[in-house]
């Protein structure tokens, strides 16, 4: 890279940033055909395919001086990643499209390819192309695709009654950390400002979850409790999530000391935080919960989100991308 050193995007023409992005980007074992024509082909052994679309916005998403080109590649291809494996799926596929300020240092984007193959080279995601265009601030638009193996898409539509609601990965974390950026205390927490910049969904495939016998499933991005209502609605079931459940419990000893710091009770980053991309899901009592998850809560008849176990802290809202 060093070559790149000091040159700009605005110093390279459209070639030569395809070139130097496309050099650090992993190929994966379902791709037929890479970068360098006008689509790319990949294998589909199942006939069928998720898809998913997912934008990230300076400003918006992401802030530049906070987080480093790796880090923005990384949750960017983590946010997208998530949402495949969220219906029952194995990720195969990425296609990438890029505004780029012409400020932005060439070094800035590379590294942004390389984050992208942190997530996806271990497990065998392909990035297979997609677009580059000049805009007034980074954009990150990726479409990524998944195969099914021949199961059915795990819906968020199919809880039902009886059924255990059940999380796996981090709650809280990434929105503790975003809040420390905010407040100037980034260096007091690193961890945490670590889980906001650099996201993980804890599981590659969504196959071990549909085989486990998941009856509805979406990722964190928005909040526990704005996602799950979300299942909640789309089956029409009641989603009742415990306060004293041992997960929840868990989830606020790595948030405790931020929350001193900051005067905020954890449970407002738990129920309200998204950008986890931990994964929630609903199974049939009798099938027993695949490795990771722990239960939170139960499905019931009726309708919407009841908590137990203790009192909703104020100032819990959850994310909405045109309503704060």
């Amino acid at each position: 890279m060093g070559e790149l050193t000091g040159l700009t995007v605005g110093d390279l023409d459209e070639a030569g940033l395809l070139a130097q992005f496309t050099a650090h980007l992993p190929a994966g074992p379902g791709t037929i055909l890479g970068p360098g024509d006008d689509a790319a082909v990949i294998a589909a052994p199942d006939s069928r395919a998720a898809v998913s679309l997912d934008l990230l916005t300076e400003g918006s998403h992401f802030r530049r001086d906070w987080s480093t080109g790796f880090e923005i590649g990384v949750k960017s291809a983590t946010a997208n990643v998530a949402d495949i494996v969220a219906m029952g799926a194995r990720p195969t596929s990425l296609v990438v499209g890029l505004g780029l300020p012409l400020d932005l240092p060439a070094s800035y984007l590379i590294d942004l390819a390389k984050g992208l193959a942190h997530v996806c080279e271990p497990a065998g995601i392909g990035v297979v192309g997609g677009d580059l265009i000049q805009a007034p601030q980074l954009l990150v638009a990726i479409a990524a695709y998944g195969d099914l193996g021949g199961r059915s898409p795990v819906l968020r539509s199919g809880a039902r009654p009886g059924d255990v609601l059940a999380h796996v990965g981090a709650l809280g974390q990434s929105a503790a950390g975003l809040a420390l950026l905010k407040a100037g205390r980034r260096d007091s927490h690193p961890n945490l400002v670590n889980a906001h910049l650099q996201p993980i969904c804890p599981l590659l495939s969504g196959h071990v979850i549909a085989d486990a016998g998941a009856t509805a499933m979406m990722d964190v991005s928005d909040g526990l409790l704005r996602d799950a209502a979300r299942i909640a609605t789309a089956s029409a079931v009641g989603l009742e999530i415990d306060l004293t459940s041992e997960a929840i419990v868990e989830a606020k000893a790595p948030l405790a000391s931020a929350g001193e710091v900051l005067e905020v009770d954890p449970l407002v980053w738990i129920l309200g935080g998204g950008e986890d991309h931990g994964l929630i899901a609903t199974f049939s009592p009798e099938a027993g919960l695949p490795p990771g998850f722990a239960q939170i809560g139960t499905v019931t008849t009726g309708a919407g989100i009841t908590v137990t176990g203790g009192e909703l802290p104020d100032g819990v809202a959850g994310w909405d991308h045109f309503g704060g």
